[in-house]
């Protein structure tokens, strides 16, 4: 999830709002066809997975009307089917992430311990292989976009207002009845469907930073029909979701600085400076000189910032991105800027992105007026300049989306099972918060910590402490034992922080 959920600000000034409107309860009535499965038409799952596709009512509360369809993926259990442990559901974040390689997962956990499930990776409503897809401005995320920061030059919040208008417009225009269906109950509803077409009584489930929120949603709306489940990089549901972004941004300033400081203790590697204050000052340097000439007349200062938010979400991408930073400093290589943004940003396909917008916009109604968003960011920015603006806009669609906005599930534990929960301590993306939130809602559930870390959503990853932990899950359902007090119950080591030559 690019920017999807997520401790740091202290109360938010209650919202005005438009009225939300409610979503119908679960409806029992519905039961899909079983997958057709065949050969997957695509690298990384051909030859090595199956496909098909789920038959889901596109409105929940009309399962006799229109419908959509899921594309799903599987790879078999490797077991006896009298030790199989049934379907394991995996979902990437956005919300908007594309999740059919996800069926792949099972083979990175320690110990086989995966290999007694049935991986089904799914791409969710509207997203990548199922049908109909959302796209709105397939090149939305090009080349030498406006500043994001309205202190920086004249204009930007007319300019950015208009662009986000029109987006929000195409995607009215194109999304049809689809746009009012995409929130996250939806996709929560459609789990259990996948659960039925499937014929599985339950379903197990492994969700990465928004997919967590989907979990937590599917685990209040259906607790009976989850197993077993893994949050990783887990949300707030307290503040779905303008609230979340606020939160987001102070937390990628103390990431950024933290690769600040990583860089400059590699500065014999790297020779941009030898202090992280140093690194920061020559950052926003660059940033500014590309306003003027944009690198290659593509990448300006939106696309330079989009460019290091990578570094505050994996540290495995930061050796790439100050390697680009050096060369751009000593160098001017602009074409390694082109390529390191081409790398992490959707330059000609909207559709991660439009689903994003459908599913943040109407989980619950955005804020109005224009003015209070203006106030909000302008405050957090003042002390978390790195993030804040481009996060705005990045949501900016939301204050004239055209379809309704709902309610959010209240989220409660009550019959959920034992799930084991993991977050790094500066995860940016879904601030720690977030995961001790979900451990007293959920309170049969057990918290592991990567003490220290800024990856997101990093499980799975060659940290044996916290593999280790979900293979014994996976395996027979032990947990770490819950410790008493407002904290993490296991305290592992980080995703590591690289060593570059």
């Amino acid at each position: 999830m690019r920017r999807f959920a997520l401790t740091v600000l202290a109360a938010i000034v209650a919202l005005t709002v438009a009225a939300p409107v409610a979503q119908a309860a679960p409806s029992p009535d519905y039961r899909p066809p079983p997958v057709a499965w065949g050969p997957c038409p695509k690298a990384p799952l051909t030859g090595r997975a199956e496909c098909g596709f789920v038959t889901a009512p596109l409105d929940y509360a009309q399962p006799g009307g229109a419908k959509i369809k899921i594309a799903v993926s599987r790879v078999k259990h490797k077991v006896a089917d009298a030790k199989a442990q049934g379907p394991m559901l995996v979902n990437p974040g956005g919300p908007g992430g594309a999740g059919l390689s996800l069926a792949l997962l099972g083979g990175t956990v320690p110990k086989h311990a995966g290999d007694a499930y049935d991986w089904i990776g799914f791409d969710p409503r509207g997203v990548g292989a199922s049908k109909p897809a959302l796209s709105c401005v397939p090149d939305y995320g090009g080349y030498n976009r406006p500043e994001y920061d309205p202190a920086k030059a004249p204009g930007v919040v007319a300019a950015w207002q208009s662009r986000a208008a029109r987006y929000a417009a195409a995607c009215a225009s194109k999304g049809g009845a689809l746009l009012s269906h995409l929130t996250t109950e939806d996709a929560a509803k459609d789990l259990d469907t996948i659960r039925k077409a499937l014929r599985a009584k339950q379903i197990n489930f492994y969700g990465f930073s928004y997919g967590t929120y989907l979990g937590q949603v599917y685990a209040t709306l259906f607790p009976q029909n989850l197993r077993r489940a893994v949050f990783d990089g887990v949300v707030d549901h307290r503040g779905v979701w303008y609230r979340n972004n606020l939160d987001q941004d102070v937390a990628f300033q103390k990431t950024i600085e933290v690769y600040f400081d990583w860089i400059a203790k590699n500065n014999a590697v790297y020779h941009l400076g030898s202090s992280g204050a140093d690194i920061e000052k020559l950052y926003y340097a660059e940033r500014d000189k590309l306003r003027a000439k944009p690198a290659a007349g593509k990448i300006g200062p939106s696309e330079w910032t989009d460019i290091f938010l990578q570094a505050g979400y994996y540290v495995s991408g930061w050796e790439k991105i100050a390697t680009t930073f050096a060369k751009w400093v000593q160098k001017r290589d602009a074409a390694a800027l082109v390529a390191l943004y081409d790398d992490t940003a959707s330059v000609d396909d909207d559709n991660g992105y439009a689903i994003y917008l459908a599913v943040q916009c109407t989980d619950t109604a955005w804020p109005q007026p224009f003015a209070k968003v203006l106030a909000d960011n302008t405050r957090v920015a003042a002390t978390a300049p790195f993030e804040t603006w481009g996060n705005a806009w990045y949501n900016a669609p939301c204050q004239t989306w055209k379809a309704p906005a709902r309610r959010p599930v209240t989220i409660t534990g009550a019959g959920a099972p034992p799930m084991l929960l993991i977050s790094e301590t500066l995860d940016a993306a879904t601030p720690y918060s977030g995961a001790l939130e979900a451990r007293r809602v959920f309170g049969k559930s057990v918290l592991i910590e990567g003490v220290g870390g800024t990856t997101h959503a990093g499980s799975l990853s060659g940290v044996a402490c916290t593999d280790n932990a979900i293979a014994a899950y996976l395996a027979d359902g032990t947990l770490p034992a819950r410790v008493a007090g407002d904290r993490s119950d296991k305290r592992c080591p980080a995703v590591p922080q690289p060593t570059p030559n």
